[in-house]
Formats: structure tokens, sequence, C-alpha cells
């Protein structure tokens, strides 16, 4: 990740940073006078709630779902929230957070591509380069870099805070930076970890086999030495230094097998820092790293992890947290005002406030098992529990005035993790794993791993109820989720398509990866120098987007040479010529396993976009059916062997590899809901729609880009 601006000139201008954040913050409008801000409204953002499942969970839990019962009693039912296009977090976030559609504020997926070098990029932040001053020896400042919201348009508790409304956003995806509010605002998903843009988990082993079977980077081999054990953990990139290498910091971990029980160490023990005492099956609250940018201590940056001890024996196991930036002092604000993120801190205690808790790639590449992601899954539940406790007192003690926005985000990963579970048609399910039992973690007597999703469904009844005691039902209270969810079978390379069918082309004897297990298997991808980009028409960045190699925007890259990369589709007939062909074609793809066709439904961005920044979109956004999705490889910009293959471990080397239920498929199979005690209108919603609703209380006219109306009556 590129740390903001801010993070270098501490080592320039200490002291006038200091005094800086030493001024006191100026409200110029009193959040709480009397007129339209007295009005309560309350939106809770559940992501992944899916309509479908929420009715039938209803139905079959009637008494241990009663708090959504009444909810549904109050308006019309469940009511279907059309979600964005593509059917992606970020993206639905983002259409909600401004009231526009893609082509307005700019993000389109959670990948974007380098229009230079076709690799991936980021999707919600952009990179500004600076210059370098360098410096005698390894050391070096980079002046002016900054990576700021790639997000246009405005957010809406920032035209909120213009006409004085309070608004208290928690945790909100794409919120990072955090845009500031008449209130407080916190980060939610898309904030990087402090080692990597989503976070990455160590896991440290004694056991070489156990090391090489991972086949993870970040796996690391433990030496013992009369109980005693000296090991690192990789932190922040450096700029200080040149290459911005990560910064290590070195551990120590006693063992005590009498006592059955490890000590960790979050450094040398002799600089007095943290250190927490586990048995095996045992988590750590979080531990306070510190990583040293420059000599001297002149200047650190602290993050924080979360350890768990596997075993012990017959072999020492532990896992570590992706290092989370430390809410009591954070390497770029969490919250804003910044000093918010330490005042919830002090409150309920440290947590994470990387974007995606849940350690969802832990799971798949085998570091945890299903039942101890759910173990982890457990503890963001009641760390968010205590979060909603914060919130709502609050928001009560400030006179239940203006907006309170809070997030959940469980029910999303855990559908992406433990769909396979419930599915018995899955490629990946096992009945005798899913028989397993769950109540250690659901409460509930008799559950298992097969009811992994409805029991996240219920275990959100009580947040709802915490939220009618503590405000009252008079309040305006609104439930929506950005998208539904669907199973996910069969995996379709975009990339692979397009190769097979001419649309991308190679450079002279070269070919589309080998098969996982040909000893000549490497990696082909779209960034790797293999494409011949002057026949090459379209390729594929990202879940659901499909570019033409378009000259004039596609750019040449200066630093190959003997190649123009600059695109070679004419925009105009030619272009719509070529998304016409290319739109029959895929549509008209069937799987010969299963007899369907993977694809619904292709968009162009022209025909569901509007605003300013579509050129910057995909040109087409390519919408799977139920049971279907782009490959992560293809997703990445590789072009993998097979254009379709099971979704199980057998595809993925033995491991899950990839999520197993999804929602990055046409937006007509998986819809957001809505639900809400006030009457809503007659017709369709979407979650533009929400964003003028939420204007519209308070009495404030929709901008002009924005295209919703009100959903309430």
């Amino acid at each position: 990740m590129t740390l903001p601006r801010w993070t270098v000139y501490p080592a320039l201008l200490v002291i006038a940073l200091l005094l800086f954040m030493a001024i006191p913050r100026l409200r110029s409008i009193d959040p709480y006078a009397d007129g339209p801000v007295a009005k309560a409204v309350v939106v809770l953002g559940v992501d992944g709630m899916d309509p479908d499942i929420l009715a039938e969970v209803v139905e079959r839990y009637p008494q241990r779902m009663t708090n959504f019962r009444w909810l549904m009693t109050q308006a019309d039912g469940i009511r279907n929230l059309t979600t964005s296009t593509p059917p992606q977090s970020p993206v639905a976030w983002s259409n909600f957070i401004t009231g526009l559609d893609p082509g307005g504020h700019g993000i389109f997926d959670f990948i974007h591509r380098d229009p230079v070098t076709r690799g991936v990029a980021s999707s919600t932040t952009r990179i500004e380069e600076g210059f370098t001053v360098h410096l005698p020896g390894s050391y070096k400042l980079d002046i002016g870099a900054d990576s700021p919201s790639n997000r246009s348009g405005k957010a809406f508790w920032t035209i909120l805070r213009e006409h004085g409304v309070p608004a208290d956003i928690w945790r909100i995806p794409a919120n990072f930076p955090v845009e500031r509010s008449e209130g407080v605002s916190f980060s939610g998903m898309m904030t990087p970890a402090l080692d990597s843009a989503y976070g990455e988990c160590s896991f440290y082993t004694t056991s070489t086999d156990r090391k090489t079977q991972l086949r993870y980077d970040k796996a690391e081999k433990l030496e013992e030495f009369e109980g005693t054990i000296y090991t690192t953990i990789q932190g922040p990139s450096n700029p200080f230094k040149e290459g911005n290498p990560s910064e290590q910091l070195a551990f120590k971990i006693y063992v005590d097998r009498e006592a059955e029980a490890v000590v960790i160490y979050a450094g040398d023990p002799e600089d007095d820092v943290e250190k927490v005492v586990l048995r095996p099956g045992e988590w750590s609250d979080f531990l306070r790293m510190d990583f040293q940018l420059l000599p001297l201590g002149m200047m650190s940056m602290s993050g924080i992890c979360r350890f768990y001890l596997r075993s012990i024996e017959p072999e020492i196991e532990i896992y570590a947290s992706a290092i989370n930036f430390d809410p009591e002092s954070p390497a770029a604000p969490v919250s804003e005002p910044e000093d918010a993120s330490a005042e919830l801190t002090a409150e309920i205690g440290r947590y994470y406030t990387q974007g995606m808790a849940e350690d969802v790639n832990a799971l798949k590449n085998g570091i945890l098992d299903d039942a101890e992601f759910m173990q982890q899954v457990t503890l963001i539940h009641h760390e968010t529990m205590d979060m909603l406790d914060y919130a709502l007192e609050r928001y009560v003690s400030n006179g239940k005035r203006g907006l309170l926005f809070f997030y959940f985000s469980e029910i999303d990963l855990c559908s992406h993790m433990m769909w396979r579970h419930g599915d018995a048609q899955h490629p990946a399910h096992d009945d005798v794993l899913a028989k397993q039992g769950s109540a250690a973690w659901t409460g509930r007597e008799g559950s298992t791993l097969a009811d992994t999703v409805e029991d996240m469904y219920l275990r959100l009844d009580p947040a709802l109820g915490r939220v009618r005691e503590q405000l009252g039902d008079d309040v305006t209270l609104i439930v929506m989720s950005d998208h539904g969810f669907a199973p996910y079978h069969r995996e379709f390379s975009l990339n692979t398509w397009l190769y097979d069918h001419g649309y991308l082309v190679l450079k002279e004897g070269l070919e589309k990866e080998r098969p996982k297990g040909d000893p000549k298997h490497q990696k082909v991808t779209l960034d790797g120098g293999q494409v011949d980009w002057t026949r090459t028409r379209a390729y594929g960045v990202g879940f659901n987007g499909l570019y033409l190699n378009l000259r004039g925007r596609e750019r040449d890259d200066p630093h190959t040479e003997g190649q123009d990369e600059s695109g070679i589709v004419e925009d105009g007939p030619q272009a719509e010529a070529l998304l016409r062909e290319l739109k029959a074609g895929l549509e008209a793809e069937v799987d010969p396993a299963t007899g369907r066709h993977p694809i619904l439904r292709c968009d162009l961005a022209k025909a569901v976009y509007s605003g300013a920044r579509i050129r910057e979109a995909p040109d087409m956004l390519v919408g799977y059916d139920s049971g279907y999705g782009n490959s992560d490889a293809s997703s990445t910009g590789r072009i993998p062997h097979e254009l379709l293959v099971d979704n199980s471990p057998a595809s993925h080397g033995g491991k899950l590899g990839t999520f197993n239920g999804n929602h990055l498929m046409h937006p007509d199979v998986v819809p957001g809901l809505l639900l809400s005690n006030k009457k809503l209108r007659e017709g369709s919603f979407r979650l533009e729609d929400l964003t003028v609703e939420i204007l519209h209380r308070y009495g404030i006219e929709k901008p002009e880009s924005m295209k919703g109306s009100p959903v309430l009556q």
C-alpha cells in the first residue's frame, strides 16, 4: 500500500505536526439545533443479506426471528432492492454512498486495470506519484506521494453535514480514506491492513511437512531451542528505505509443555513489550507491535496483531492475523475525527480495523479449518455487538437526532466461505464435514456446519432487538443489504474464452497456461510481456469486467521496446460491432457439463451507466448466472488452461481456493433487500433510491446528478 503523504512529513516536521494536531476541531454548525435534524433515522446495512434466505429463516425459526418478523409486518414484508451492476460490495456501497451509478462515482469492480500495463490496480484508491529525495545510505524521502480516494461524488453524510444534519457512520464500506461527517465516521471494507491491501495472516509451525504442504508465502518454519523460539513477522513497507522493503519485527515465543501453554511476546521481552499466554485452541486479544522505520527511534509505526495457538503437540502451530492499523495511533486515519478510533478503543478495547476482518484467505489456504474460521468470525461478531452498543449509547445521549448508519459484515463473508456445507450439490460439499456440530459458537443445540448461513441470520436478530430496545420503535428504521447470494459451482475463465476465440492473442510461440499438473505449467498474465497487443482486441480484468483494446484509451508502455501497446480497436462503429459480437458469443456459450449457459446476460457500460467517468469503465459487464462466476485467475489477468472447471478443492490443489457462495454475477440473480418500519411506496427500488430517501427525510433536495427517488411514504 502507498501511505498518505502525511506519514512521511513527520520525519521532517515533527514539531509542526504535533502543534497542528493539537489545534481543536471547530464546529461551525450546532448539530443538535431544533428543526429537521431532530428526525431520527437509523439504517442498518447488512452486507450480503439475501431476501429469499431471510424469508426462509423467518419461516423456519419464527421464535428466534421475532424482531425481523415484527419488522416485516410494519410495511410490506421484504422488498427486493436492485443492486449495482456489477453486484460487488465496493460498487454497490458506492452507489448507496453517492446516489450515483459507477459511471458517476468511478468504482467499477473490486479490481481495476492499469491502462498502460493491463495489470491489476486498486479500485477504491488511486496512486499519486511524488518525487524522491535520495539520502546517503539506504534511506530516501518520497515527497508528495499520496493515495487519495478514487471515488467521485459526495457521500450522503457530507451533504447532510453541509445542511447541519448530524450523522454517525459506522464502518460503511468504501469509506477509506475516511470522509468527515457531522458526527463520527469510521472506515470499513476496503480499508487496508498495515502489511498489505487486504491483509494476510502469518502461520508458524515446527513441521517442515506442514509448511511445504501449505505452499503459502507467509508460512514460517520454527526452530525451538530449550523451549525458546525466535522468529519474525512481516509488517508495513518502509517508505523511507530504497525499494520500500517490508519491515520485519523479531519476536520471541516461550514454550511450557508442562503447563501446555506458550507465551508470545510482541517483540523483545527486554523492551517491555506486550505478551500473551495461550493454550491450544485459544485466541489472544490484540497485541501492539512497533515497527521501526527510521534509526535511533526517530519514527516507528504501530500495528496490532491477534494470535491463535492451534497446537503444541506433536508440532507447534500458531496463526497470526494480518497486522491491522492500531486504532489508538493509526498510520492513516481510520475514523473522522481522527481521535474517534482511540475513543472507541477506550470503550470496547482494540478491534479489527482492516476492511475484511473475517479471514477468508486463511480458510481458502488451509491455514484455519472451518470450525476455527467460525471461531474467528464469532470474535468479530462480539466485537461488532460491543461497537453497536457504543454506537447506540452515543446516539441516545445526543438526543437521537440525525442519522445513524451501522454496518454488519459477517453474513457476506460466511456465505462466501460456508455455503458449500448447506448445498449438497456443491462440488466442494463434504457430507461428513457438513454434519459436524457447530453449537460451540452458535449456542444452538443440534446446529451443524450445514446450518452456518442460516445461523448467521439467526445471530443478527438479537442485534436488531438491541436497536429497538435502545431507540424505541418511533425512529425511522431501515434495514437494507447491498446484494443477495447464490451458489458458485463452476468457474468460467473469461480470458481463456477470449483466447480460445481469437480476441486475445499471445506473442509468437506462446500459449495459454498449461494444466496445473504439467511440469511446464507457469502463469500467463496480461502484464507479463506475453500478450501481443498489436493483435489483441479484448481482455478481461476484474470479476465482471471486459475491456476492448481501444485506441486512444489503452496506452503504450514506455518501459517496453519494439511494440506499441496503445490499442488497435477504433472507437465508434468498429468498437460497437465488436461488442455486439462478444456479447452474442458469450451469451451463447454452453457448459457441456451441465447444459446451461454460464452467462445470463452481458451489459454494455454505455447502456447501464451514466456520468463523467464512463470512459474508465469496462466496456462490457459480464453477468454470470447462478452457479457460475469468473475464476480468480482470470479476474486478476491470467489466462488459465481450462475454460470451465468445478469450484472444488481438486481444482485448487487440494485447498478451497476461492469462494463457494457468491454474488459476483448478474444483478438480476442477487438482489439486495429492503425492510422498514415505515410504509414503502409502490414500485421497485434501487440502492440509489435509498440515498435520495435519506436526504428527503431531512428536507434536502437531491443533487441534479442523483437519479433516485424516495422510497418511504
